[in-house]
């Protein structure tokens, strides 16, 4: 099965019919094709019938009202000019506005995109070097799948049993904004120390500090409601991620119509745009949960977690081994396909070894930032190389990332050693 399912992805086929593919020959070739019944209830019941990932078409939505009302677009604008006379300002306002975006999207491809239409071309006039302009872009756009509310935090939270979904909102949260506050010290860094990469907005540019700021405060009220209708809610114990995302989209339709943007044009492509990127999502769910069900009762599982024990003894070396794993399957894999396939095998390993369930899957989502951002199949590469100009070359990009992955590690470094990074805050909230 796992021969066949390498086959399949470099043939070039979707990841959701491979490993659907895969579970239907893998039934046949064990000689127990009766299992592929089991596996049908296993999809109904954990992926047809679950409650929570109603969260998932609900939060694309929401994301997809924000872009229609260009809130995003007017706050870097009043960004660009704050931080006009600060070393990489214009650096800083990209990894801010990444930061909003992925607490009110969480949809890596709308964010790179929006922010590569927004800030790219204007760093690039104003001198900012090509790599550390794709790089930051990059990088600071794939936050959406840490920083709450997060698609992938559900799918997550839905598959590991006794966590719920705001409890790895809470994990998660201080390591997202560690890992954009670390991009802005490397931004801010590097102009200091070669302002010819992260030069000055011209002073020609610069507005008044009255309007500055006045722009600034009308255009960040907005998204900021949004935040707290979302993650107050959820963090408060007042709505579950289903309800809080149905508030999320609610309050982003209000926002969409109070800024004069609302056509039943835009609004009908939301719907279709919501329901096309929800059934890729789901497909994959459901060819994976068929993968894991028919690789489970026909042995690979249990052969594999046993593979994976006998590789490192130690509990330490055996989670530098399952990160390691996850690493690597990010440079071929999306996200989707590798928590769906790594939670049963490394899971129950981590629950032997008496870890946190919770610590270990906010690292692993610390981990997989690194999945969009790896070559030869990083989706934020090829996100970036359909908005570069031609003058910045796929090399340029891939250099690019290559300090953020960097930097990533660095945050999983820190969760290691001080776990209360991601144990405080759920702690102080759920269990006090």
């Amino acid at each position: 099965m796992a021969g066949l399912l390498v086959l399949g992805l470099f043939m070039g086929h979707p990841l959701a019919f491979v490993l659907g593919g895969t579970a239907v020959l893998g039934a046949f070739i064990a000689g127990k094709p009766m299992v592929l019944g089991i596996t049908i209830n296993r999809i109904y019941g954990d992926v047809l019938d679950n409650f929570t990932l109603i969260a998932i078409p609900l939060f694309v939505l929401m994301a997809r009202f924000l872009s229609d009302s260009g809130v995003t677009d007017k706050m870097f604008e009043a960004l660009r000019h704050l931080m006009a006379k600060v070393r990489g300002g214009l650096g800083l306002a990209v990894v801010f506005i990444s930061i909003l975006l992925a607490a009110t999207t969480g949809i890596i491809g709308a964010s790179i995109t929006v922010m590569g239409v927004m800030a790219l071309k204007p760093m690039l006039n104003y001198g900012y070097d090509k790599r550390l302009t794709t790089g930051l872009i990059g990088a600071s756009g794939c936050l959406g799948i840490l920083i709450p509310p997060s698609i992938m935090l559900i799918l997550m939270a839905s598959y590991a049993p006794g966590l719920s979904v705001g409890e790895l909102f809470a994990g998660a949260m201080l390591p997202g904004i560690l890992l954009g506050v670390m991009y802005g010290i490397y931004v801010y860094l590097l102009a200091v120390i070669r302002p010819n990469l992260a030069p000055r907005v011209a002073e020609s540019e610069q507005i008044s500090r009255a309007e500055m700021w006045r722009m600034l405060i009308v255009e960040a009220v907005p998204p900021l409601i949004l935040i707290l209708g979302i993650l107050g809610s959820m963090l408060l114990g007042i709505a579950t991620a289903t309800e809080a995302s149905a508030i999320g989209a609610l309050l982003a339709l209000l926002i969409v119509i109070s800024r004069g943007r609302f056509t039943w044009a835009n609004f009908y492509n939301a719907f279709l745009e919501t329901g096309r990127t929800s059934a890729m999502i789901l497909f994959i769910v459901v060819g994976a949960t068929a993968f894991t069900g028919v690789f489970n009762i026909t042995g690979g599982l249990s052969a594999t977690q046993n593979l994976i024990r006998g590789l490192a003894e130690d509990p330490n070396a055996l989670l530098v081994v399952m990160l390691a794993a996850v690493f690597v399957l990010g440079m071929f894999l999306d996200w989707t396909g590798i928590v769906l396939l790594c939670f049963p095998i490394f899971l129950p390993i981590v629950n032997e070894m008496q870890i946190s369930p919770l610590w270990f899957v906010v690292l692993m989502a610390v981990v997989l930032q690194t999945s969009f951002l790896s070559p030869p199949f990083g989706y934020a590469l090829f996100y970036m190389r359909a908005i570069s100009p031609p003058e910045v070359s796929t090399a340029d990009i891939i250099r690019g990332v290559a300090p953020f992955i960097v930097m990533v590690l660095m945050v999983c470094g820190l969760i290691v050693l001080f776990p209360e990074l991601v144990t405080w805050l759920p702690d102080t909230l759920y269990r006090s």
